[in-house]
């Protein structure tokens, strides 16, 4: 119901198990002019939160499949990939992602990707630059920038305590209440852009088996850093776009981060009246920006 037309799903093995990818197939998007092994290839890499997947790139990533070899998946605890039993650490995700560019890609690629992930691609850049020619990033987050700590906010102390963690999920984070109350009053800037078939994508991913761990691990802030640590190090060409309402983290955040590293961030774009996610949000819009900055980015 949430794969895009002309998109098969597909999964390699990683260190933590399955992880499930969308790619195009067919006639649809390929022409016989340009073969997939010649395409260049697009990375969409979802974020983090409770029902989070590669859905949450579907209504962008088509409009490049006739251009780009197209890869889209759901990370390791969340969607249909697997979903291990385990606290989630940094590393995980780290690990994982590394690991699922390495076995699907040959050459160095443009990855685009969303908030707390965003901010890990950052780190895999920095890391493994090899693996990268260009970051297109919405909203790239520690969520523990510049000295804010996450962890000891309310909400992260409340779900770091065993047996409540696990109510507060089943009751109020993988309800369909729960998750339509999250995407309209703090994942969106407009409630009304949130239509069924969003709430519907997040409910079902939510409530996969053991969809808890991830999900618990990253609202408990086990998965939070400070990037203000990190992004000087970034060499990468860097593109930002960032939504002026999204409540976790601030344009103004997205500017301190951009000012630390003109070199490699060459594009900074505040997006007004939009949340956390334009992707899903301002689909449209956010396609346009991408089709901008690919050969900004991608300039020698």
């Amino acid at each position: 119901m949430f794969q895009p037309q002309g998109f098969e799903q597909s999964s390699i093995i990683t260190s933590l198990g399955r992880m499930v990818y969308y790619t195009a197939t067919g006639s649809l998007w390929q022409s016989k002019a340009i073969a997939k092994s010649e395409a260049e290839t697009l990375v969409f890499l979802h974020g983090f939160g409770g029902g989070s997947s590669a859905y949450e790139w579907s209504k962008v990533y088509p409009a490049f499949a006739s251009e780009y070899r197209i890869l889209a998946p759901d990370l390791i605890g969340w969607g249909k990939s697997e979903h291990p039993v385990r606290n989630y650490q940094i590393e995980d995700y780290l690990t994982t992602i590394r690991e699922f560019l390495q076995q699907t890609c040959t050459a160095p690629v443009t990855v685009i990707a969303s908030s707390l992930t965003a901010a890990l691609t950052i780190r895999l850049a920095i890391a493994h630059p090899e693996l990268f020619k260009s970051l297109i990033l919405t909203t790239p987050a520690g969520l523990s920038d510049f000295g804010t700590d996450y962890s000891r906010s309310f909400f992260a102390q409340l779900v770091s305590v065993p047996i409540i963690d696990r109510v507060l999920y089943s009751t109020g984070i993988a309800t369909e209440a729960g998750i339509r109350s999250f995407l309209e009053q703090r994942q969106f800037a407009q409630a009304s852009r949130v239509y069924q078939e969003i709430a519907e994508a997040y409910l079902q991913s939510a409530q996969q088996p053991n969809a808890e761990y991830a999900a618990l691990s990253f609202v408990r802030g086990d998965l939070c850093f400070d990037l203000s640590l990190h992004i000087q190090q970034l060499t990468t060409p860097t593109a930002i776009i960032w939504g002026q309402k999204s409540q976790f983290t601030g344009p103004d955040i997205g500017r301190r981060l951009a000012q630390m590293n003109p070199q490699a961030i060459r594009i900074f774009q505040e997006l007004d009246d939009v949340g956390l996610t334009p992707q899903l949000e301002l689909p449209a819009v956010t396609i346009g920006l991408i089709r901008q900055f690919l050969p900004l980015v991608n300039e020698q």
